[in-house]
């Protein structure tokens, strides 16, 4: 077993070197560009967009799919995760965790980018609608972003009265807050016992939340009964791909932190066989629903879903279709079937293929359905009848991702990403095995 000295020295935050600091400027630059980028936008209006009277939503909204998707790996899938306590996922929950919380705030700011005014963002408290599938989403992003934080932090608590004693004499500062953020934790049995009861309760609580915050985006898009999102498969459909994209985003977090960080004798090969195997099945899973939701109507669609359908599989949108279909999920497939292509660095390739798959899925889904209404608009430019983003909301979308990963970075910095105390008390557990 490592002494506490060890795992210490190992787990505890560390200072940014040369390629971090880089890594957190270039971030900085992409985001102060975005935030330029939506200054226009609000000054202008939303004129300086590509989006009109068809594309309503265009990129913002799929970029905000896209972070809601990656965010239920670190809800449902950790939540599952605790319950069921596994061993093997201790070096994984939180840094899926991070990735869940950063990812669900963005999606939340994303939202407000998308509004032309954003000074009215009150109004949908003030004046919200219980009918509207729009109202049931401003109340589950905060609630899920509540959910992530509280699933974050109290796992922490002992770690953080560990790390207030471990920067006690070489950085004072630290252990003034690290200290303040343990809440007077000491590590008696009554305390974790509350712990345990409290994690057990979030968990429970973020599994539905996490199913219903898929399922409002997908009934948000059903009941607004157009081609393409008409279809009662689109709750199992968004909950599916999520699992893909959460799964996908966290093994490609992994490794990078993995590598940097010198964390093999931590996760190790094995792990990434279990979040290989985890991937694939996912992978399988919404490859069935991806059959339901295109095959399917090749055979019965009616006259606007098959213009639609050929948009899609041969038309304006084939490149950016099957580079989703064949990069981010059959390829994954194949490679993940093999125990070759579950060891750390082709997973790592893998986790990347999904992610971006991921992201141009979410696009595919938004963009062409807007583009073939059942009405179409009369007396408009032939222009508003095809879509691509802006520079502006190139820029802007890139911000918020950079934003997102800029937050990732900085959890990570000053957070401990492997659960020290659950680390030591497992490892003295298999001592006490071996013995």
């Amino acid at each position: 077993m490592k002494n506490y000295d060890v795992l210490l020295k190992d787990l505890a935050p560390r200072k940014f070197g040369k390629r971090g600091t880089i890594w957190v400027i270039f971030l900085s630059i992409i985001i102060v560009i975005g935030l330029f980028a939506y200054i226009d936008q609000i000054i202008k209006g939303q004129v300086v967009t590509n989006m009109r009277d068809y594309a309503l939503w265009g990129i913002y909204i799929s970029n905000f799919v896209f972070f809601v998707a990656t965010s239920f790996v670190g809800s449902v899938t950790v939540a599952v995760l605790r319950l069921t306590n596994n061993s093997w996922r201790t070096p994984l929950v939180r840094i899926a965790e991070i990735i869940s919380l950063s990812a669900i705030v963005m999606a939340g700011l994303t939202i407000m980018i998308d509004m032309g005014r954003p000074d009215r963002l009150l109004n949908l408290f003030l004046h919200a609608r219980l009918q509207s599938p729009i109202t049931w989403d401003v109340i589950i992003i905060p609630t899920s972003i509540a959910l992530s934080f509280l699933l974050l932090y109290f796992p922490l608590l002992p770690d953080l009265a560990l790390l207030k004693k471990h920067f006690k004499s070489a950085k004072p500062k630290y252990s003034k807050w690290y200290g303040k953020l343990a809440l007077n934790w000491s590590g008696s049995k009554a305390q974790k016992l509350i712990q345990e009861k409290s994690i057990k309760i979030i968990a429970v609580m973020i599994i539905p939340v996490g199913i219903l915050l898929q399922t409002i985006d997908a009934w948000l898009f059903s009941t607004t009964y157009r081609i393409g999102w008409d279809s009662t498969n689109m709750g199992a459909y968004f909950i599916s791909g999520a699992f893909v994209a959460g799964v996908g985003a966290l093994i490609t977090m992994v490794y990078i932190l993995r590598k940097v960080r010198s964390l093999e004798n931590y996760i190790t090969e094995y792990h990434f066989d279990k979040m290989g195997k985890y991937l694939v099945l996912a992978c399988f899973t919404y490859l069935y629903f991806n059959i339901n939701e295109y095959l399917i109507p090749i055979f019965t669609a009616p006259v606007e879903e098959d213009i639609h359908l050929n948009a899609l599989i041969s038309g304006e949108y084939a490149p950016i279709f099957w580079f989703a279909q064949i990069v981010g999920l059959l390829l994954p497939i194949l490679i993940l079937l093999f125990k070759k292509g579950r060891k750390p660095f082709p997973m790592f390739i893998v986790g990347l293929m999904v992610v971006v798959g991921s992201w141009w899925k979410r696009y595919v889904i938004v963009t062409p359905t807007l583009l073939h209404p059942f009405l179409p608009i009369e007396g408009v430019p032939e222009s508003w009848h095809h879509y691509f983003p802006s520079i502006h909301e190139w820029l802007i979308t890139f911000a918020t991702l950079a934003m997102c990963l800029l937050l990732i970075t900085l959890l990570v910095r000053y957070l401990p990403i492997i659960p020290i105390q659950r680390t030591a008390d497992e490892q003295e557990l298999l001592n006490i095995d071996k013995n």
